[in-house]
């Protein structure tokens, strides 16, 4: 039986004292409250189902987020971590003050409805991907919660929530024009780094990260691989080269002003303590993308094509997938976009190819 005590403030305090159960406690305004609490907690822990939710009443969403942040996302990519970092601003700034017991399926909703119809600094709506990515953090921070740190909570409420639709993949591929005129555009960039970058992007497929943070002992050109040890999906993969690649990294590794204080094949200047860094292009792939007028194209869309034109010449989902590192089929084909016009031409040699 629980044991209900009047305090000097004129508050009621009750305790409760089982056997094969921690002590708990809790205060209230009236006696009533104490006592309804008091009989919820002991018949829950008569049933086993009890749970103690203290921590989650007093744990705010901001100070449970500020924790996660500092133990579970130093864990993950960096370019992830800084992702995770902007949606936590945004969730706390809204949901922030709320204890993590009383974010419930419909707050969360709300929330969601919310920045859905909001604008970003640019004028834009926010895309129903970012909104996924904050309740994924969210529910990811619930999760770690209840399994690792122990806090009182019955379920993740992200669970209930329905998700943002992921909306429809990039199709941006090059024209043949405008891989010409960009060819022509980065190979004439004082840096010849820029158009090796742009031409390895579009053999091999790899992400800008992946290519930029290439070490020499990474890339065997006898074999002509090039071991992956660190992607985004946390797997090591190995990427094959084609010839125009392997041509393209002689050139990179033959470079005659390749200093010997770094392993970085796209190396760039030595930073404030002497150290190289790899070479950032991003602002200068910006102008000449701009300049050239293809302000739509992102250097990402580099990996879409190289994607694309994989399965073009014949390779199967699977191969694929070896080379782009996606773990799921499904993400293959997002990634793929082929031209209607190249496959006239297929139809038409495989028919003759039949006829034959």
């Amino acid at each position: 039986m629980a044991t209900l005590v009047k305090t000097p403030s004129g508050t009621w305090k009750a305790l409760i004292r089982k056997h094969g159960w921690p002590t708990t406690s809790k205060t209230f305004r009236t006696k009533r409250d104490a006592l309804d609490w008091s009989r919820r907690v002991e018949d829950e822990m008569v049933r086993g189902v009890y749970i103690q939710r203290t921590a989650s009443e007093r744990m705010t969403l901001e100070q449970a987020l500020k924790r996660y942040l500092s133990e579970v996302s130093p864990t993950k990519a960096p370019k992830t971590l800084l992702s995770e970092q902007g949606s936590a601003k945004n969730l706390v700034r809204r949901l922030g003050g709320y204890s993590l017991a009383a974010l419930s399926a419909e707050l969360i909703s709300g929330y969601r409805d919310q920045r859905l119809s909001e604008t970003t600094r640019r004028n834009t709506p926010v895309s129903n991907n970012s909104v996924r990515l904050e309740l994924a953090l969210l529910s990811h921070m619930f999760n770690v919660c209840i399994r690792e740190w122990g806090v009182g909570l019955p379920f993740n409420p992200v669970l209930n929530v329905r998700k943002p639709s992921a909306g429809r993949g990039r199709d941006r591929r090059l024209t043949p024009d405008e891989e010409r005129r960009l060819y022509s555009a980065v190979d004439a960039h004082s840096n010849p780094f820029l158009g090796y970058i742009v031409r390895v992007a579009i053999e091999t497929g790899m992400r800008s990260s992946e290519v930029t943070g290439l070490r020499r002992s990474q890339v065997d050109l006898r074999r002509r691989i090039i071991t992956l040890s660190s992607t985004k999906n946390g797997e090591s993969r190995v990427v094959p080269l084609s010839m125009a690649a392997t041509a393209v990294f002689r050139q990179a590794l033959d470079h005659p002003f390749r200093p010997i204080d770094t392993d970085l094949i796209f190396f760039g200047e030595p930073g404030a303590y002497g150290r190289r860094r790899p070479y950032a292009f991003n602002k200068t792939w910006q102008q000449i993308r701009n300049r050239l007028g293809m302000r739509d194209l992102r250097f990402h869309d580099l990996r879409h094509e190289a994607i694309s034109r994989l399965v073009e010449i014949g390779l199967s989902d699977q191969e694929v997938s070896v080379v782009s590192g996606h773990k799921s089929m499904q993400m293959v084909k997002r990634y793929t976009h082929l031209r209607a016009e190249d496959l006239v031409e297929r139809i038409d040699l495989l028919r003759k190819q039949r006829q034959i």
